[in-house]
C-alpha cells in the first residue's frame, strides 16, 4: 500500500505591525508555484526539507540552514518542492517602509543571505508574531530591518542605476519602455482588467504580440500571468481582512469564485476558504 502523504497546512494572518502585510507559515508536501511577482518583499526561512526557486531567470536551491531568502517586489520568481518530504517555511511579506525598492538589484544578485544572526532575528520575530505581541514584534522587526540594510546597502551602492519603472528595471532591449508603460497600465487596472487592444491603443498601437514579447522579455513572465499574480495578492489581503471568498472573487477581478479558487490554489497552495480560516484560527 502506498504511503499517504500528510496534508499541506497553512497559517496566514495580517499582524498589527506596521511594515508587515502578511505572515505566512506553510508545510507543503508537493507544490509548484508558477512564475509570479509580489508587490512586497518576501523574507523566508526554511524549517524543513528543500526548495528550489528561480529569481529573475536564475535558479537557486535551499535546504535547512542558517540562510535567509529575500525576494524583492516586482521581480518574477517561482518555487517548487524537491523531495517527497516537501518543505516547511515561514514567510514575512514586508512593504517598502521596511526596505526601499532601491535595494531590489542587490537582492536579485544575492537572494540567499547566509547569516546566522539574521536568521535568529527573523526566528524571534516570528515567535513574537505567533504570540500576537505587536509591541515586541515591532521591536524585533527594527533589528531585522537593520541587519537587512547592513547586508544589502553596500551591494546597492555598487550596483548600476536601475531602469525606469518598479523593481530593478526591465531587461535592456528595444521593448523596455513599452513594457514599463504596459506594466503601469496593468497596475492601474488590477481589478477592472484591460484588453490587449485597449492596451495597444493606450500605448501608441504597437502590435499585441509585440506587447506580449516585450513584457515577457523585460519582466520574465507574460502580461496575463503578471495580472493574475497581482489579483491573487489582492485576494490574500481581502480574505485575511474577513471578506468571504465569493465576494473576494469579484473584488479582486476574477470572473467568479471558481476562477479565484483555481488560480489561488496554484499560487498559494490551498483554497481561498482554507486560507481565510487559517487567518481566523
Amino acid at each position: 500500500m502506498a504511503a499517504i502523504r500528510p496534508r499541506s497546512t497553512v497559517s496566514a494572518w495580517q499582524p498589527q505591525v506596521p511594515g508587515i502585510t502578511e505572515v505566512f507559515h506553510a508545510r507543503f508536501t508537493e507544490h509548484a508555484y508558477p512564475a509570479h511577482v509580489h508587490d512586497t518583499w518576501a523574507l523566508m526561512v526554511l524549517d524543513g526539507g528543500r526548495v528550489d526557486f528561480a529569481l529573475d531567470g536564475e535558479r537557486h536551491g535551499l535546504g535547512v540552514s542558517d540562510a535567509v531568502v529575500l525576494l524583492p517586489p516586482g521581480v518574477s520568481h517561482d518555487g517548487r518542492t524537491v523531495t517527497e518530504a516537501g518543505f516547511r517555511k515561514r514567510v514575512l511579506y514586508l512593504d517598502t517602509s521596511v526596505l526601499p525598492e532601491r535595494l531590489t538589484g542587490a537582492a536579485v544578485d544575492t537572494p540567499l543571505l547566509a547569516d546566522p544572526a539574521l536568521r535568529e532575528r527573523v526566528h524571534g520575530l516570528h515567535l513574537a508574531l505567533t504570540e500576537r505581541d505587536p509591541f515586541e514584534a515591532a521591536s524585533r522587526l527594527a533589528f531585522v530591518r537593520e541587519r537587512l540594510h547592513r547586508r544589502l546597502a553596500g551591494r546597492a551602492a555598487e550596483a548600476p542605476e536601475p531602469g525606469p519603472g518598479p523593481g530593478p528595471g526591465p531587461r535592456r532591449g528595444p521593448g523596455g519602455l513599452v513594457a514599463v508603460r504596459l506594466r503601469e497600465l496593468l497596475d492601474a487596472r488590477v481589478t477592472g482588467g484591460i484588453t490587449l487592444e485597449e492596451a495597444s491603443a493606450e500605448l501608441g498601437n504597437p502590435h499585441p504580440t509585440h506587447l506580449i514579447r516585450s513584457f515577457k522579455a523585460a519582466y520574465g513572465l507574460p502580461p496575463h500571468a503578471y495580472l493574475t499574480a497581482r489579483r491573487v495578492a489582492l485576494a490574500r489581503r481581502l480574505l485575511l481582512a474577513g471578506m468571504r471568498p465569493a465576494e473576494v472573487a469579484v473584488a479582486a477581478g476574477f470572473y467568479d469564485q471558481a476562477h479565484l479558487t483555481r488560480h489561488f490554489g496554484r499560487h498559494v497552495g490551498i483554497s481561498p476558504a482554507r486560507f481565510a480560516r487559517s487567518g481566523r484560527s
